[in-house]
């Protein structure tokens, strides 16, 4: 079955291009120029992934992927020429599951849209080659290996490694780590990030399971094939 990409984006030759690179790649593609079909468009028809620009005529890319993430959870990848930084959290935190800031090469974007596929469409791993978080015990395990964390190091694992892919932002870290809302800087948590991932070096040195996403946060990527 065609993977079908939705590009939602008011600049009629950059859709055309992205269309024809997409195609080249073996999607189907649609094209809407307007914000305001595309929520009534995603329900009738849901497409395999959306490209949607934040800045529409008719209605605004972020308050299209609120709507969105209220019934759907549906691939979306925002691109925007916006690159303050706060926009690019609004984006994420609304749900979006990866941005592109413009101006970029499509050939970006298919490689994009093809990582983000492989991601929500990826089969379950099998038990023995998935790494397996034993909370109470402040452990985390591959196989026959363990390595003991700290209680911040496993609230780390446990909240990135629950959405792999999901970029978290440092706020959001620090949100859902300290319960009693002390005051934390980001240096605190890169620090933190820096020692889960020397750990989990020790259980499998082929991978860097956490990725650093330039002036926004972390995001788990565990690319070991599936076992049979």
């Amino acid at each position: 079955m065609t993977n079908n990409i939705l590009i939602v984006e008011d600049e009629t030759r950059l859709a055309e291009l992205l269309a024809d690179y997409l195609k080249g790649a073996g999607f189907a593609t649609e094209h809407l120029a307007d914000g305001l079909a595309v929520v009534e468009r995603v329900r009738a028809q849901p497409p395999t992934l959306m490209l949607l620009d934040l800045m529409l005529p008719g209605r605004d890319g972020l308050d299209i992927c609120r709507e969105l993430r209220g019934f759907s959870s549906l691939p979306i990848i925002v691109t925007t020429a916006r690159v303050e930084e706060i926009d690019r959290l609004l984006g994420l935190e609304l749900g979006a599951d990866d941005y592109i800031c413009k101006p970029y090469s499509p050939r970006e974007v298919v490689a994009r849209v093809k990582a983000v596929l492989r991601r929500a469409q990826a089969p379950e791993a099998a038990p023995s080659n998935r790494l397996t978080l034993d909370a109470e015990r402040l452990r985390v395990s591959l196989g026959q290996r363990s390595v003991e964390l700290t209680a911040v190091e496993c609230a780390l694992f446990r909240t990135l490694s629950s959405t792999p892919g999901r970029i978290f932002s440092r706020a959001q870290l620090i949100e859902r780590i300290y319960q009693d809302h002390r005051i934390v800087s980001d240096r605190t948590v890169d620090s933190h990030i820096k020692k889960l991932r020397r750990k989990l070096a020790e259980l499998d040195a082929g991978q860097e399971l956490i990725e650093s996403v330039y002036g926004v946060g972390y995001r788990f990527e565990d690319q070991r094939p599936s076992s049979d």
